[in-house]
């Protein structure tokens, strides 16, 4: 990658060099995708993204053993899958505690992963979000406690191991504000909400720079959805957008 990015010009060991511009950078917007269904249930075309939510994303290893299947009678079993399939279950519920918080379980393997066997290793990953780090260590440790109890239950073992994690990103709360107001001016009503997927604006925000972002409604949300805004809709759009940074300059010229 060093070598492809030289080729244009770019060099990884001036990378530090770009703190320099920090100095500069009075404020930060951005304009995405929500990713998600909120605003395209609510019939709204853009929202006010509070913060990014902060992340705990663990391995999940539940050790059973390996039995056959036909021979091993059902209570006699240390059945890794089952459980997993029950933490699987329980997770929407430690999420189902808060308005805005998730819980996933997006990958699950098993092993030997045949017919004819009892799953004697299951190896998830849980991805828990939410924008309160406080509720986020809750879920964290609510989920921890279900997979020791489900693995008792199924005479199995469970060992966690972390595999990244990130703190909850707030906005600016004038910048939310000028944000809001740019919303509602065009179309009526805002809806604030917080932002799953990571962004820019979260790192950017990390520095200390005043960020927020807006968000432009999703169709059939995804994740790798592509933005399509009906011809009236993405003026509005680009008016709010164009309003918000008109604020924002104001904001900053008055406070200087």
């Amino acid at each position: 990658m060093e070598d492809a990015l030289r080729r244009c010009g770019v060099h990884m060991d001036h990378f530090p060099d770009a703190e320099k511009e920090r100095a500069n950078a009075a404020a930060y917007i951005e304009l995405h995708i929500e990713q998600g269904p909120v605003l395209e249930k609510l019939g709204l075309p853009l929202g006010v993204v509070l913060g990014t939510k902060g992340v705990e994303r663990h391995a999940i290893t539940i050790h059973g053993q390996e039995a056959h299947s036909g021979a091993t009678p059902m209570k006699q079993r240390k059945d890794a899958l089952a459980a997993a399939a029950k933490l699987a279950l329980e997770i929407r519920n430690i999420a189902g505690k808060h308005p805005d918080a998730v819980c996933t379980m997006g990958s699950l393997k098993t092993f030997p992963g045949i017919v004819t066997a009892v799953v004697g290793r299951c190896e998830a990953t849980l991805d828990q979000r939410d924008l309160d780090a406080k509720v986020l260590a809750q879920m964290y440790r609510e989920a921890q406690e279900a997979s020791r109890r489900f693995a008792s239950e199924e005479s199995c073992t469970v060992e966690w191991s972390r595999i990244w994690s990130i703190e909850p990103i707030p906005f600016h709360p004038h910048m939310i504000e000028l944000c809001e107001q740019s919303v509602r001016e065009l179309s009526g009503k805002s809806q604030r909400l917080p932002s799953g997927p990571l962004h820019d604006a979260a790192e950017v925000s990390r520095t200390g720079i005043p960020t927020v972002m807006m968000f432009v409604q999703s169709l059939r949300a995804s994740a790798t959805t592509r933005l399509r805004i009906p011809g009236r809709a993405s003026g509005n759009v680009v008016a709010a957008l164009d309003r918000l940074a008109s604020k924002t300059v104001d904001w900053i010229l008055k406070a200087n």
